[in-house]
């Protein structure tokens, strides 16, 4: 009876799980997102604890630093100085072979998940997040100035996009989805929940809604919980006693939070000059990261502070009194160790890098803090407003940050005050500059993405998607006698005319033509007065949004489309009506996924 039942019922199982049903799950309402949200969440926290733990033993066997403590601490005590030389140019060396192997290898470039999720409807290779998640692993191991929130989220977003891809997850919903995966990845790496939350639908999701609400604050909170039980690591700054926050307070914030913007743009162009200056050298990819790690190594001699993320230091400087040249000596080493970290190949961020150079610059900023009358904050207190502010100017997200200091603080009058601070930075940074570090480097490779918003939908609906191919030509030289003859009024609305090479040579009304009367010795002249748009017309890879400016520019209710601006050979005609209907019921249409009605 019993050999009966059991293949009864592991059949019944297997049914139950097939991919089929699992796909109609997740697909039938939002109770489906929530569960894929919380798988997200467990995959998250797994990959953030193996990350965090692998860079842990990677310190280790190459500082010959013990295992529970923080390489930019811990590197101050090793006897063997060369090591610190040494290390950063070792792992240049094993991430430049690993960059030789992949340029052989692959074509096409890796993408980040804001980029995913603003172009590519959520798509994202998960072979290539692995790929990046081990480069993190090299650069952060061996010593590079770089943190691991990159490969956390790259990983764990690469994670959540394969499963919702292997599911038949929707666009709305796979882009979702990699907000999760993100979510949950920064939320285990800080212990904070609220702030892995909002760092996906401030600069992974790119917006707020309540649909995407339960989803990623279920994968934050279960990713959080699955990293604590596992590591148990908790990220948290004790700011001691400080009495009450005046209203005095906030304007030294304020301050801080336009100082902290300015510092950070000047670390993106610093990031974007080294980049750029590699580039522009005669030296190959694949030896630039280990030109980086001799810089780096020389660095850390001066000051081991400088490497890796800068956990250890960052709880080492709050919990010490440093003197005003000793903070920013630090932080001018930090800042380049940095810069020549990421310019020249080494593969990680700078977020907590920022949040470490933030809290320098806000206890250099504490230093200020006697001018200030009546303002009663600690020069802890300024390295949480400091740390936040700059973490903005530099990665985006206020509210990211701001829920980050309450997480890691528990104080909510703290809180109050960076929020102003983090606001301040975040205004300045955008009407001065206008990008994060991650749109900052999207811009310098020509792409035009301000944030995670899905415009990949715009760049598919292309001129050549919805121009019309059939269209009327004729020889600019021809008379208007023999234009009357070739096209009756009535026949064509629009007549392209070409050149003798064939090139475009302009557009005619055909009403115009017969509007204007012929006399008897004007019936050979030419068309010469009637030609519109000589020099305006389409390119096929335009976008709705491009052609519709451009109708707008040039007045004209149709515009001729070319195949490129040397040959000029007509292919086709658009209108103005038709590329605004269809861009509108694309708009309508992606709003109606991301409302859940489809």
């Amino acid at each position: 009876m019993l050999q009966k039942f059991q293949p009864r019922r592991l059949g019944v199982l297997s049914a139950f799980f097939s991919p089929s049903r699992l796909r109609a799950l997740f697909r039938r309402g939002e109770l489906g997102l929530v569960i894929a949200g919380a798988f997200v969440g467990v995959t998250s926290g797994c990959a953030v604890t193996a990350m965090s733990l692998i860079s842990r033993e990677l310190h280790s066997l190459v500082y010959g630093i013990p295992d529970d403590d923080r390489l930019s601490s811990a590197a101050i005590q090793i006897t063997d100085k060369s090591l610190l030389l040494i290390a950063p140019i070792a792992g240049g060396i094993l991430l430049g072979l690993m960059i030789f192997i992949m340029s052989r290898t692959r074509k096409k470039p890796m993408i980040d998940p804001i980029e995913a999720n603003a172009l590519h409807g959520g798509r994202l290779s998960l072979t290539d997040s692995i790929l990046v998640a081990v480069q993190n692993l090299i650069s952060n191991g061996f010593g590079a100035s770089v943190g691991l929130e990159a490969g956390y989220t790259q990983l764990a977003a690469g994670i959540a996009s394969k499963f919702g891809y292997k599911m038949q997850f929707r666009r709305a919903d796979l882009r979702m989805l990699v907000g999760c995966g993100a979510a949950g990845a920064i939320a285990a790496a800080f212990n904070a929940p609220l702030t892995g939350a909002f760092y996906a639908f401030e600069l992974i999701i790119g917006t707020y809604s309540i649909l995407t609400l339960t989803p990623v604050v279920v994968s934050a909170l279960i990713s959080t919980f699955i990293a604590r039980m596992l590591a148990g690591d908790d990220f948290a700054i004790d700011v001691g006693r400080f009495g009450a926050v005046v209203p005095a307070d906030y304007i030294p914030a304020i301050l801080l939070g336009g100082f902290c913007a300015g510092v950070g743009i000047l670390i993106m162009q610093g990031v974007a000059f080294v980049e750029e200056l590699a580039r522009k050298s005669s030296i190959a990819p694949p030896f630039r990261p280990a030109i980086g790690g001799l810089v780096v190594g020389l660095l850390a001699l001066i000051s081991p502070q400088v490497l890796s993320a800068g956990h250890g230091a960052l709880h080492l400087n709050l919990g010490s009194e440093v003197t005003l040249w000793g903070l920013a000596s630090l932080l001018l080493l930090k800042s380049l160790a940095s810069a020549v970290s990421i310019g020249s190949g080494f593969r990680g961020g700078l977020f907590f890098a920022s949040l470490f150079m933030g809290a320098l610059l806000g206890k250099i900023f504490a230093y200020c803090a006697p001018y200030f009358d009546h303002a009663t904050l600690t020069p802890v207190i300024y390295a949480v407003v400091g740390m936040s502010s700059l973490a903005v100017a530099i990665i985006g997200g206020p509210l990211t940050m701001t829920f980050l200091a309450l997480e890691i603080t528990g104080d909510f009058p703290i809180t109050a005050l960076v929020l102003a601070a983090v606001i301040t930075s975040s205004l300045v940074v955008r009407t001065t500059f206008g990008y994060s570090f991650a749109t900052w480097r999207f811009h310098l490779r020509g792409e035009s993405i301000r944030s995670a918003h899905d415009v990949g939908w715009i760049r598919n609906l292309t001129v050549a998607r919805m121009m019309r191919p059939d269209v009327h030509t004729a020889n600019v030289d021809m008379s208007i006698e023999e234009f009357r003859h070739d096209f009756p009024i009535g026949s064509a609305q629009r007549v392209i005319l070409l050149d003798k090479d064939e090139k475009y040579a302009g557009m005619v009304l055909v009403p115009d033509i017969y509007a204007s009367p012929v006399e008897k010795d004007d019936e050979q002249h030419g068309l010469a007065d009637f030609i519109r748009h000589r020099n305006d017309f389409l390119q096929p890879q335009m976008n709705a949004k491009q052609a519709a400016a451009l109708f707008d520019q040039t007045e004209s209710e149709a515009l001729v489309v070319v195949n490129d601006l040397i040959e000029r050979r007509v292919i086709g005609l658009l209108t103005e009506s038709y590329t605004l209907r269809r861009y509108s019921e694309e708009l309508d249409r992606r709003r109606r996924e991301v409302s859940g009605e489809l």
